[in-house]
């Protein structure tokens, strides 16, 4: 796949701190082929969100994809997927064990894998119906629902260096979104942080300070492929909208 030359790069980084909508993307580059995942009963606006600032402008080309478009092999003719929010375990569903392998098949051969809150869930190590492309499993399964709230997240030195340098510490919309941990699945590379929680939501019996500490941005590499998960919401209407386009970047920047 095409590398992201230094230009993209310096524009993405200065998109942290600015509107996207400001950054100016040379002609002659390929936008990003993003297919971003949704299907008629996932109850989720995810994919509304992101297609307001994935777009050519911004160096991206972004297209609605179903469960029998993955499952039929059209992931072929992206770059990356987005998995975004909504229910894991619904999304696996709705993938069946087919439209399942041809994620793994698609990462595994080099392309990127971007997953948020559910995304996140479907990509770690944890579960039955998990897509096993991440060494990462759920800390405090059992509240898994708890909660929906801003909080804060701190960027890693790694953090920094990956998803902008102007700017260590966001706001961001949380909703039960996983508290991500390294797993120790032997075939699987160990993770890399970029961001952990800094404060936390603890309703519906979940217990205080479980949350704090726990990680909620990592990346890895799944084969030839890249993987970054997001437990939080940066896609929202407010919310960092720079840390998913380099995500989205990185996923697709393939050695």
């Amino acid at each position: 796949m095409r590398p992201v030359s230094q230009f993209l790069l310096i524009v993405l980084f200065v998109s942290v701190c600015s509107s996207l909508q400001s950054a100016v993307i040379a002609d002659e580059e390929t936008p990003v082929r993003v297919a971003i995942f949704n299907f008629p009963k996932s109850g989720s606006k995810g994919h509304e969100n992101l297609q307001r600032f994935l777009i050519p402008e911004n160096g991206f080309q972004s297209t609605i994809i179903s469960p029998e478009e993955i499952q039929d092999g059209q992931l072929k003719n992206f770059d990356v997927v987005i998995m975004p929010g909504g229910s894991g375990s619904g999304q696996a569903k709705a993938l069946k064990p087919e439209g399942r392998a041809a994620v793994r098949t698609f990462v595994k051969n080099g392309g990127g894998y971007v997953g948020i809150c559910a995304g996140a869930y479907l990509a770690s190590s944890h579960y039955s119906w998990s897509l096993d492309i991440i060494n990462a499993r759920v800390w405090d399964r059992a509240h898994w629902k708890r909660g929906k709230s801003n909080v804060t997240i701190q960027l890693t030195p790694a953090g920094s260096e990956v998803l902008g340098k102007t700017k260590s510490k966001y706001n961001i919309y949380y909703s039960n979104g996983p508290l991500l941990v390294p797993d120790n699945q032997p075939d699987l590379p160990g993770y890399q942080v970029l961001a952990s929680f800094e404060s936390e939501v603890a309703n519906n019996g979940a217990p205080a300070e479980a949350m704090t500490g726990t990680h909620a941005i990592i990346r890895s590499k799944f084969g030839s492929g890249r993987v970054i998960c997001f437990s939080p919401h940066a896609e929202t209407k407010n919310g960092p909208h720079s840390l998913i386009a380099i995500g989205v970047y990185w996923a697709a920047n393939q050695e």
